[in-house]
């Protein structure tokens, strides 16, 4: 397809012949050709986690992002509380201790604001090693991971027994 294109400049007047391929199909026939395609092969939508195999790394760093972020919501719905609250600190704790809910249940609490703080301290300087470069290899990413679970789960623990 040729398309004569006339350009004035001033007094001068610039007259070119242009081909043009003309276009195959439109973007929304190309979207639908896409999508048709991934349908009929049963591709997911995106690459999804379902496609990966579970390894140790893995779920260590999704629960690095978990705890990060319970914590800092944590922090911050506390944070508010205590300036919107009425009372002081005294007075929450003496209701929950009047709420007699037995010592096996305060140390389930326990334990559940212990282990994110120190899985996310321990993983969080595991994190800095890599960062000065040591322990990239796989039996180190391995063995620094059950050592971070392990020094988690013995100061959670002894933060409970507290």
């Amino acid at each position: 397809m040729s398309v004569l294109l006339n350009l004035k400049f001033g007094r001068l007047n610039l007259t070119l012949l242009q081909t043009v391929a003309p276009m195959g199909s439109t973007a929304k026939e190309e979207m639908d050709k896409f999508w048709s395609k991934n349908t009929r092969l049963n591709r997911p939508v995106s690459p999804h986690v379902t496609i990966y195999k579970w390894s140790v790394p893995m779920m260590m760093s999704i629960t690095h992002r978990g705890t990060g972020i319970a914590l800092s919501g944590a922090i911050s719905a506390f944070a508010v509380a205590a300036l919107v609250l009425p009372g002081n600190y005294s007075y929450y704790l003496d209701l929950i201790h009047s709420l007699s809910v037995g010592p096996y249940l305060i140390g389930l609490a326990k334990f559940g604001i212990a282990f994110p703080l120190s899985y996310h301290t321990y993983n969080g300087i595991r994190h800095l090693c890599w960062d000065i470069g040591k322990g990239f290899k796989i039996p180190d990413v391995y063995r620094t991971g059950y050592i971070v679970l392990g020094l988690s789960i013995i100061t959670s623990l002894a933060l409970v027994v507290m």
